[in-house]
């Protein structure tokens, strides 16, 4: 017992007169530590859909002008479910560039933009083997960007940060 009462003693000490460690610190693990999607309590899915929008129209203003046709970015999106009680919105936008256009190199300069600015990119090749890359945000937030579904297409799916939604609202349907 007095060992145990020793060793709790000096483990405070040791927090006391090391200044980078705060007793305020919160003991509750984090997102690394159990694995799971990194959760923002204080946004509402409003707010969580209106950044992952303008994300996605941050990442169509990196495709040259002069092949842009149209920008296409879908009203409404939908919620997927991080863990039993936090969701996340899914969007997309489709943006149709000039008949002819080479798709690859623009997603390529996508892929450089954010690989430049220190941003997480993952790159692969879908099931119809156009090439696509992934840029990862953090805390769960993400953005795929690859050709559409038409040859003249470049698609962002979207998907926001994890949120909790509020008691009584349900989460199929549009949002």
């Amino acid at each position: 017992m007095v060992v145990v009462l020793l060793a709790l003693l000096m483990g405070l000490a040791g927090c006391a007169g090391n200044p980078s460690v705060s007793s305020t610190e919160s003991t509750v693990p984090t997102a690394t530590d159990t694995q799971e999607e990194p959760l923002i309590t204080e946004l509402t899915w409003q707010e969580a859909k209106a950044h992952t929008q303008a994300m996605e129209l941050e990442i169509a203003a990196l495709i040259p002008n002069n092949t842009i046709v149209s920008i296409d970015q879908k009203e409404t999106g939908m919620l997927l479910s991080c863990n039993s009680t936090h969701h996340k919105w899914k969007g997309s936008t489709t943006i149709t560039v000039v008949e002819g256009t080479n798709i690859k190199p623009i997603v390529k300069d996508i892929e450089a933009h954010y690989r430049a600015k220190g941003t997480k990119v993952s790159a692969d090749r879908n099931v119809d083997e156009d090439y696509r890359i992934q840029i990862d945000l953090g805390a769960g937030e993400n953005y795929i960007v690859a050709e559409g579904l038409a040859p003249n297409e470049i698609r962002i799916a979207s998907g926001s940060v994890c949120f909790t939604l509020p008691e009584g609202i349900y989460p199929g349907g549009d949002f």
